[in-house]
């Protein structure tokens, strides 16, 4: 099993937010999670990807039978766990190109590589947002700095684009997206599905799945995974709503 979640009980402010919650993704799978407000999809993300505050206090995660939970967050990021954030954050005085090449950089050390030389990665990056829509200006600015909602989804794309995770979690990465947003990210995120790649989509909605189709669909509420199935079951979600599961749970 490429990403295997047993048990986790993860507790945010002292608060517990996830109870129990088990998940299993294969190799070559995307797999969709869904559910209300409030019922611990970003603090699953959190947590698998080592932010602070996210305290395990019961169960384990492993990625590919390596223990997730021990390893720090930037051993996380190069061992290929990438996390898209739901709301990126903006650092002023850091131009996005400066990031990303930073970021590969990093992973290639960690990982005993090569570093990628200015040359290869300006021709790397350049057809990477050409792929996506994005303005080569764009990449010129500060990091997410004045960029639309839809801008920083599409610049998170372009870092999974260049980064080439082995196991990537999509967090609501279909907020702030008008449809040909929607569209040209979903067509990036399906361009990396591959035998040895994994993902996890968290979303609200129907719309999403509709450019990215997951082989299996969870829904999560009250922090535990209550019902598992097909694409079908999204679809059902998408006319009855998640109170029946949020009552069974």
């Amino acid at each position: 099993m490429m990403l295997d979640v047993d048990n986790l009980h993860v507790t945010v402010g002292g608060v517990e937010i996830l109870h129990g919650l088990s998940l299993a993704v294969p190799a070559g799978e995307v797999h969709a999670v869904m559910g209300p407000n409030g019922s611990g999809k970003s603090t699953l993300a959190y947590a698998l990807a080592g932010r602070d505050g996210y305290e395990v206090t019961e169960g384990s995660a492993t990625l590919n039978g390596v223990d997730l939970l021990a390893m720090a967050p930037e051993a996380r990021a190069a061992a290929g766990l990438f996390l898209s954030f739901q709301y990126p954050v903006e650092i002023p005085g850091v131009p996005a190109l400066t990031f990303l090449r930073a970021a590969m950089n990093a992973q290639a050390k960690a990982r005993g590589e090569a570093e990628v030389s200015a040359t290869d990665f300006l021709k790397r990056a350049r057809a990477a947002a050409d792929g996506l829509k994005i303005n080569q200006d764009m990449l010129k600015r500060a990091l997410n700095v004045g960029f639309s909602g839809g801008e920083k989804k599409r610049f998170e794309a372009l870092q999974m684009a260049l980064l080439q995770p082995r196991f990537a979690i999509l967090d609501e990465t279909d907020s702030g997206l008008d449809i040909d947003a929607l569209r040209i990210v979903a067509e990036s995120v399906n361009a990396l599905r591959a035998p040895d790649r994994g993902m996890i989509v968290i979303t609200h909605y129907q719309r999403l799945l509709d450019y990215i189709k997951p082989d299996k669909v969870h829904v999560l509420a009250k922090g535990r995974i209550v019902a598992s199935g097909g694409p079908e079951l999204a679809l059902d979600l998408e006319k009855a709503g998640y109170d029946r599961y949020v009552e069974a749970a």
